[in-house]
């Protein structure tokens, strides 16, 4: 079964309700529908239903079982309005001024369902940059409880591939953080573990990489590596970790074998930790490109299940993040 078909089974054990605020975008509706006729989520649009239903016919879907919700006209406006002005009160802002942003902005307004609780989860980020969607969510939803910074994982589902978990490859931090300190790195370490046990497999085996494998070469990068595998072992004894790791050290048996002997981890990795993102954007994309890899981004560390999809998304990738974020909301509510 591949990575995606796993996510699928697992969405539909217990659905749960993700709003999609983007239904200006034909791919938000074939999307919505797909989830509805594979049962992995109750999607919520946000916008006009009579257009949204419009536009489902035109596109020659049902969109039977979702949820609509129009921001300008909702009943919930002023509660929702109230909170908004709490949370970003310090930032001066008034009643007023959180009602006029909720009433022209969907993506705030779905962010606020999330916050609130008549939401599970939300993806967007078709008709939005990264950067629109990450700015509400990490200002509103805020990360989880005990953790201090959130990180965006990829998970690739390499074909022919013998490595990772019979070729599925959790890596992070591939979009977000520029240059995690130690600590940081530590915390993506445990955070990325704790995503591939709850969507790949029930065993993570972390390495962080490194132009060095167990002090082969001396240098302030490697420093940073070293003390990142000191904190999450302290932090985090349950998960089995280990660096700093070359890629291959980490990935391949044999030189696994041959350059960190004894190592839980080495030689078979099937979670990597990129010591910055200038590492952890090139290495996703040659992942990518190069390995054919089907390719899934999503935000960890948050206090809510809330994704963002690049702007060229497909349909099927659209679908597929909205399964998974409904997985990430499973997680989140135990």
């Amino acid at each position: 079964m591949s990575f995606i078909d796993t996510i699928k089974a697992k969405a539909a054990l217990d659905l749960k309700t993700i709003v999609l605020p983007e239904s200006e975008d034909d791919r938000t509706i074939l999307a919505a529908a797909k989830n509805l006729q594979d049962k992995t989520a109750k999607p919520v649009i946000i916008g006009n239903k009579e257009e949204i239903l419009a536009s489902a016919e035109r596109l020659g879907v049902s969109l039977e079982g979702a949820g609509f919700v129009d921001n300008t006209t909702s009943e919930d406006i002023d509660r929702y309005a109230t909170l908004l002005a709490e949370l970003r009160s310090k930032k001066g802002m008034t009643f007023e001024q959180a009602k006029e942003i909720l009433t022209t902005d969907r993506l705030y307004f779905g962010i606020m369902m999330v916050k609130i609780g008549d939401a599970d989860g939300l993806v967007s980020g078709a008709c939005h940059t990264s950067a629109d969607m990450l700015r509400p969510a990490l200002q509103i939803i805020k990360t989880a409880p005990g953790r201090s910074c959130a990180s965006i994982a990829f998970v690739f589902d390499i074909p022919d591939c013998e490595f990772g978990e019979n070729g599925v490859l959790l890596c992070a931090d591939c979009a977000l953080m520029q240059d995690p300190t130690p600590e940081q790195l530590a915390e993506i370490g445990a955070e990325s573990a704790e995503s591939f046990e709850s969507m790949v497999a029930p065993h993570a085996r972390v390495a962080f990489l490194c132009h060095s494998t167990k002090g082969s070469a001396q240098h302030p990068f490697v420093d940073k590596v070293q003390q990142a595998v000191a904190i999450a072992k302290e932090r985090y004894p349950d998960v089995d970790l280990d660096g700093e790791l070359q890629l291959d050290a980490a990935i391949v048996p044999e030189i696994g074998a041959s350059k960190a002997p004894g190592s839980p981890v080495a030689g078979k990795a099937n979670v990597l930790i990129f010591p910055n993102l200038e590492a952890g954007n090139i290495g996703y994309k040659l992942i990518q490109r190069i390995g054919k890899a089907e390719a899934y981004s999503f935000l960890q560390g948050m206090a809510a299940a809330v994704n963002d999809v690049s702007r060229g998304c497909s349909v099927d990738e659209l679908a597929g993040i909205i399964a998974i974020t409904a997985v990430q909301a499973q997680q989140i509510a135990k």
